[in-house]
C-alpha cells in the first residue's frame, strides 16, 4: 500500500510539473499586456510621450500600445476592453455625461490645442477682426464649440460670421475660399513644406478660454481592480514626454520609427515644437491639470446645447493619481527632470 501511495503522490506531481502554466516561458516570448493603451488617432507627435514611454521601457507593466483612429465611440471602446485611452476633453465629457463608465486620471495636452489660422497679409490677427468675414470650420467639431466660446465670451456678434462647413483645411484657406480656419496647430504645414505660406495664429487661450486638451482617462474597472497599472502608466507617460523634448535628436528617430514611410523627421520636430507649451506651460507640471479648465469646459458644453451634466465632474475626474504620483516620485517635477528644448 506505501508503494502504491508513493507512486500516486509522484504520478500527480509529475502531472502537476507538466500543466502549461507551469512550464518557462519560451526564450524570446512576450508576456501577456497587462492593460491596453489606445491612441484616439494615428501615430503622430501629438502622441510622443506614449510612444517614447514604449519605446524606452519607461512602463515598467507590459503595456499595449496601439492607434484606434476613426472611431466615433472611441471612449465606449475604452470602457468595453477596461482599458486606457487618451482622446479630447470634449469627447471624453460628454461620453461620461452619457452614462460611459470612464475616469479621467490625467493631461496630456493641458489646454485646447485649437486654433483660428488666418494668411499673414490678410491683417486679420485678432477675434475682432473676425467679424464679417468667412471661417471654415467642422460641424460639432471641438474647434466649433471652442471658436463660438471665445466670440461670447468678447461679447462679439457670432451671427456677424460666416462659418463655411467642411472648408477648414489650409488649402481652402491659401485658395481664398474662406478668410479664417479653425484648425489643431499640429495641422498647420510645415515650413519646409509644399505651398507653405505664412499664417497669422489666434489662440482661444489667449481671450481667456482654457479647456482640457487632450486627457488620459481609463475605465472604471480598470482604476478600481488595478489602480496600480494607473500608477505605472501616469509615472511612464511623464518620463515620456520628458524624454520628447529633452533632445531631439534624441526623440525624434524613436517617433520616427513607428511609422518611417509617414512619420516624417522635420514634419514631427515641427509638431513638437508647435504643441511644446501645451505639455508643460510655463509654471505648470507635465500631465497636471486644475478643475477650473474642467469647468471651463463643462459650462462650454451646455452653452453650445450638446449635453447636460448628468455625472458631476467630481465623478468623472480623478486627481488623486497625479498627487500621488508626483508626491512618491519628487524627481518627475523637480527642474532638474526637465532639461529644456533643445
Amino acid at each position: 500500500m506505501a508503494i502504491g501511495l508513493a507512486t500516486v503522490a509522484l504520478l500527480g506531481l509529475a502531472l502537476i510539473a507538466l500543466r502549461p502554466d507551469s512550464l518557462p516561458l519560451r526564450q524570446g516570448a512576450t508576456p501577456a499586456a497587462v492593460a491596453s493603451l489606445l491612441l484616439d488617432g494615428p501615430y503622430a507627435a501629438r502622441f510622443a510621450g506614449e510612444m517614447i514611454a514604449l519605446k524606452q521601457g519607461f512602463f515598467t507593466s507590459q503595456i499595449a500600445l496601439r492607434p484606434h483612429s476613426d472611431d466615433p465611440n472611441f471612449v465606449e471602446t475604452i470602457a468595453r476592453e477596461h482599458a486606457i485611452g487618451v482622446t479630447s476633453g470634449q469627447k471624453f465629457l460628454l461620453a461620461a455625461w452619457r452614462g460611459v463608465p470612464v475616469t479621467a486620471f490625467a493631461a496630456s495636452f493641458l489646454d485646447t490645442s485649437i486654433a483660428i489660422f488666418t494668411l499673414e497679409g490678410s491683417g486679420l490677427r485678432r477675434p475682432p477682426d473676425l467679424v464679417g468675414k468667412r471661417v471654415g470650420y467642422r460641424r460639432a467639431s471641438e474647434g466649433d464649440v471652442i471658436f463660438d466660446a471665445m466670440m461670447a465670451q468678447l461679447g462679439l456678434p457670432r451671427s456677424q460670421v460666416t462659418k463655411v462647413a467642411d472648408r477648414d483645411s489650409f488649402d481652402a484657406l491659401r485658395a481664398g475660399e474662406v478668410d479664417a480656419i479653425i484648425a489643431a496647430i499640429d495641422d498647420q504645414p510645415s515650413p519646409s513644406g509644399a505651398g507653405y505660406v505664412r499664417l497669422n495664429v489666434i489662440k482661444p487661450q489667449d481671450y481667456g478660454i482654457h479647456v482640457p486638451g487632450l486627457v488620459y482617462f481609463a475605465s472604471n474597472d480598470l482604476i478600481h481592480d488595478r489602480p496600480s497599472v494607473i500608477t505605472d502608466v501616469l509615472q511612464g507617460l511623464i518620463r515620456g514626454w520628458q524624454f520628447a523634448y529633452s533632445d531631439y535628436a534624441r526623440s525624434v528617430p524613436v517617433l520616427a520609427s513607428f511609422a518611417p514611410e509617414r512619420l516624417i523627421s522635420d514634419r514631427l520636430k515641427a509638431e513638437l515644437q508647435q504643441q511644446r507649451s501645451l505639455i508643460l506651460p510655463t509654471g505648470g507640471r507635465i500631465a497636471d491639470y486644475d478643475e477650473s479648465r474642467w469647468r471651463t469646459l463643462r459650462d462650454i458644453l451646455i452653452f453650445a446645447k450638446l449635453g447636460e451634466e448628468e455625472v458631476p465632474l467630481a465623478q468623472a475626474v480623478n486627481y488623486q493619481f497625479l498627487r500621488d504620483v508626483y508626491r512618491r516620485s519628487p524627481d518627475l517635477g523637480a527642474p532638474g527632470a526637465w532639461n529644456g528644448e533643445n
